[in-house]
């Protein structure tokens, strides 16, 4: 479709590029119940639901977009801003909670110098407390994901986290 606004394909969303994108719609669009999996995956194809990408979704779905938007902050799954390269996974967990898991957020959040659900300045990390992780036996736990996959390090103290984290930043460098 071209955008009246601009004269391109971008359907009026200048800002971003959905080709990626269009492919899920084609196939989800007008399936009844299918935002959630609409939502998840253009938020693995761009890491964070944009509110470009809302009003596209809202353009090719015909879902208003403050319904879209309301679904996408009602569940925790959901990122309306960019996630750093590293997201830090947090288990809060009752097996982690009891291991000690405030004590592994403390040091994250003096370390970097943020709080769940922010990204450190300089884009490298995000911090994202969840309920469970599943690995129990190694409370407690984190994992961190970026582009190369993730890695998952348990039986954390302070120090531990802290050199990890120091470990992947100098990667960074």
């Amino acid at each position: 479709m071209t955008c009246k606004n601009h004269n391109c394909q971008c359907g009026g969303n200048a800002g971003q590029d959905f080709a990626e994108l269009a492919p899920v719609l084609d196939q989800y669009a007008k399936v009844p119940g299918s935002l959630i999996t609409i939502l998840q995956k253009a938020q693995d194809i761009y890491g964070y639901l944009s509110i470009d990408a809302i009003n596209y979704i809202s353009e090719r779905t015909g879902i208003k977009a403050a319904k879209i938007y309301g679904v996408a902050t009602f569940y925790a799954q959901f990122r309306l801003q960019p996630i750093g390269k590293h997201l830090i996974m947090l288990c809060k967990g009752t097996a982690c909670h009891v291991n000690g898991a405030d004590l592994i957020e403390e040091a994250v959040c003096e370390h970097l110098n943020i709080k769940d659900g922010e990204t450190t300045e300089d884009g490298v990390f995000t911090l994202n407390n969840v309920a469970c992780l599943g690995c129990c036996s190694l409370a407690p736990v984190m994992m961190i994901k970026s582009a190369d996959g993730e890695e998952t390090f348990g039986n954390l103290t302070k120090d531990k986290v802290k050199a990890i984290l120091d470990d992947i930043r100098a990667r960074e460098a």
